[in-house]
């Protein structure tokens, strides 16, 4: 069996008894950093000496399938050097692998960056989406396709890119649009910094240090009436999407009815 287990994500604390109990019995631990690991046990007065699988970025699809063999007899403990395994951290080729493998998957849940900042930023929590990383290159246009993201949106980003990041949200999705930094998420000097994208950033210029979470506002549903929706709906179906998820998409960024958009577009089909 293959078992995902979160780790924390800077408070020790919130080590799962289950997490814990999982590091006493292991018999194979699949670690991003081996050293991060050891030091976690050591951390947590953890004697058991594992025998200890290297599984980074750069080995990952090679060693999906050594891990999964294994895992057909005993189990793998599977662990990113903090929070959920294949969240932006190794572990989705093993999952793939395994899933295709008929081998079991399961997990062991806990602290989560994304969940924690996402609760933390005072922005809707009803729908979001996980963009990962904020892009290095291209980051101005990849923001200018999400501009109009009705969802609440969640980034990783490096402290030394922030300021620019945040002044290319501004840039992209306008000055007012409302933002939250979560800094050293669950430690010492955990730090909140809520406003709009241009004041962020004007905050950010001075520098900012530690592991940064960026929670981003969903655009605000377009006016736009029924009729102009349905024609939408229209256009997105005569480029190949079906009737059922362009009512669907359509219905997201506008606010319109996903029933009424299906229906009016389901009717203009027919001949008067």
């Amino acid at each position: 069996m293959i078992i995902l287990a979160a780790t924390p994500i800077g408070n020790l604390g919130d080590a799962s008894r289950r997490l814990i109990e999982a590091l006493t019995n292991a018999e194979v631990i699949a670690a991003e950093d081996t050293r991060v690991t050891i030091h976690l046990m050591r951390a947590l007065g953890i004697e058991n000496r594992p025998r200890l699988v290297a599984l980074h970025e750069h080995n990952e699809s090679e060693k999906a399938g050594e891990l999964v063999e294994l895992a057909r007899d005993s189990d793998v403990l599977v662990l990113s050097d903090a929070g959920m395994p294949a969240i932006s951290d190794p572990g989705f080729p093993l999952v793939a692998a395994a899933a295709a493998a008929g081998v079991t998957v399961t997990a062991i849940p806990g602290p989560s960056a994304v969940i924690t900042a996402l609760a933390l930023s005072g922005l809707p929590t009803d729908r979001f989406s996980f963009e990962g990383f904020m892009p290095r290159k291209g980051r101005k246009a990849a923001l200018g396709v999400l501009a109009r993201e009705p969802r609440t949106m969640v980034f990783f980003e490096s402290p030394h890119r922030l300021a620019e990041s945040l002044a290319d949200i501004a840039a992209a999705m306008g000055d007012d649009r409302r933002v939250a930094v979560c800094r050293e998420l669950t430690k010492l000097y955990e730090e909140v910094r809520r406003g709009t994208a241009a004041e962020l950033a004007e905050w950010a210029a001075a520098g900012v240090k530690g592991e940064i979470c960026i929670v981003i506002e969903g655009a605000a549903a377009l006016e736009v009436d029924l009729g102009a929706g349905i024609s939408q709906v229209q256009a997105l179906v005569a480029s190949g999407v079906t009737l059922k998820d362009a009512s669907t998409e359509v219905a997201s960024t506008t606010g319109l009815g996903r029933r009424d958009l299906y229906q009016g577009a389901l009717a203009a089909r027919k001949p008067a």
